[in-house]
């Protein structure tokens, strides 16, 4: 998810000609499944992320295993890290194998490179860029998934979703942790306070957020710390502005970041960036606020947090768990407001891809692309399975529930994370390429012409680096 390398011949470019529609459809599935979420199960006692699961029946038959190691290593850290050593417990219980969780950094093919260099590759690797997956294979680091894993994939999840783990027609990846990433969530309290109610447009969007200054309460808090966090921003104003066709072209770099569109979307996104007062601590203070802090900062003083809304997916969800809000009684969640004509869905997700040909790799594998494991992360929170075959019943309440619901009913038609498709040189290294460009325009949003310079300059010479 965070969300986020190959040759221009080995993109992924699954054509999506339904995405329009299915983005709509998406986008009124959660704006219904969320409305009214205070009066679902209660909502966030249950996404503490100390919460047993009952995962149920076994779905899967895995292997003994005993004696065998598996190392894995994924950004998640927290948490997130908590939750998913929940996952990693139950394989070793049900194989006998040992596993190592290694957390890295969010450039983590740097660090496997370092690894296989040093003859110790990790054995499974949580990748969060579709990229990342492609360059992996054209290095010949990652192994084909096994005959389990793939009749787990075949009976479990769509065809888009096995595509994006595919390479020229052979399967690699398992999509075990999704998220929607247009999604505003907000403290109540404050929308209360203000007397405004959830927009529907970028510009009813503006109109609340300098509603709710005038209430005395900085309505946004933005994590621009992590350069990631405004990719997000500017990929769900292009998308809904510039519309798919241009958004597909732009991920693959048929078109230039200096491309009018670019510009009329960077110039939405100042109409936000650019006035201080609707930024908890300014560009400066945003700047020096990581994502997990630009969430707990909006759910905690009561009726006076430093922020009334943040933007992000649905993995806000276990930070708010972290402060004493209330999902869906403190805490609610609207999508991300039309700037166009259609309200935009941008999707991301962690790809399970084997690096070693260990048996206990392919089974944990296997295990991944099961419902049971999906379930168990779940329960915790903070965690959206395209895994088709697992119970609903599995997330912890009713807002969970809904976006869960929504993403599936999607089926292949979609649009993923613009910056997750790139080379990561460009869309997901820290302080350099696309987060870095934003973090800048963050700083300067009046430079518009300057930051379709310097994106263009270093997507041109990432894009170089790949063919």
């Amino acid at each position: 998810m965070r969300t986020t390398l190959r040759t221009r011949r080995t993109r992924w470019t699954r054509t999506t000609r339904k995405a329009p529609r299915a983005a709509a459809a998406l986008a009124a599935a959660c704006a219904l499944a969320l409305a009214g979420c205070g009066d679902g199960d209660g909502g966030g006692g249950g996404s503490e992320p100390d919460k047993d699961t009952k995962t149920g029946g076994a779905t899967v038959q895995l292997p003994k295993l005993n004696g065998q190691k598996v190392q894995v290593v994924a950004v998640w850290t927290g948490p997130e890290q908590e939750a998913f050593t929940k996952v990693l417990d139950e394989f070793e219980k049900r194989t006998g194998a040992e596993v190592a969780y290694v957390p890295t950094q969010d450039a983590m093919l740097n660090y496997i490179g370092t690894k296989i260099a040093g003859g110790a590759p990790p054995d499974v690797a949580m990748l969060q860029q579709v990229g990342a997956l492609h360059q992996a294979v054209e290095r010949k680091w990652a192994k084909p998934a096994g005959a389990g894993a793939k009749a787990q994939l075949a009976k479990n999840y769509s065809k888009g979703w096995q595509d994006l783990g595919a390479v020229n027609g052979t399967q690699y990846g398992v999509y075990f942790k999704a998220a929607n990433k247009s999604l505003i969530w907000y403290n109540t309290a404050v929308f209360e306070n203000a007397g405004v109610s959830e927009p529907k447009t970028w510009k009813e969007l503006l109109g609340t957020a300098e509603t709710i200054s005038a209430s005395g309460v900085t309505p946004f808090s933005v994590g621009g710390a992590d350069g990631w966090t405004l990719t997000d921003w500017f990929e769900n104003v292009y998308l809904s502005q510039a519309g798919p066709e241009k958004y597909d072209q732009l991920a693959k770099h048929e078109i230039k970041w200096t491309d009018p569109s670019v510009k009329q979307a960077l110039t939405t996104l100042a109409e936000l960036f650019g006035k201080p007062n609707l930024i908890a601590g300014g560009a400066a203070g945003a700047l020096q606020t990581e994502f997990p802090a630009s969430v707990t900062q909006t759910f905690t003083g009561g009726d006076q947090p430093k922020a009334g809304m943040v933007f992000e997916g649905d993995f806000v969800s276990i930070n708010i768990a972290q402060t004493e809000a209330k999902i869906g009684e403190d805490a609610k969640v609207f999508p991300f407001p039309a700037v166009g004509s259609e309200a935009p869905v941008v999707t991301g997700g962690d790809v399970a891809v084997a690096l070693t040909d260990k048996p206990a790799t392919q089974a944990l594998l296997t295990f991944l692309a099961s419902p049971d494991a999906a379930s168990i992360w779940a329960g915790q929170g903070g965690f959206i399975s395209p895994n088709k075959s697992m119970d609903p019943a599995a997330y912890p309440n009713d807002v969970q529930r809904g976006i869960g619901k929504a993403l599936i009913a999607a089926g292949d038609d979609f649009r993923f994370d613009m910056s997750d498709q790139m080379p990561q040189s460009f869309g997901g290294t820290p302080g350099k390429g696309e987060w870095k460009a934003l973090q800048d325009f963050l700083k300067n949003p009046k430079d518009i012409a300057g930051t379709q310079a310097r994106l263009e300059a270093d997507a041109a010479k990432a894009f170089k680096g790949q063919s």
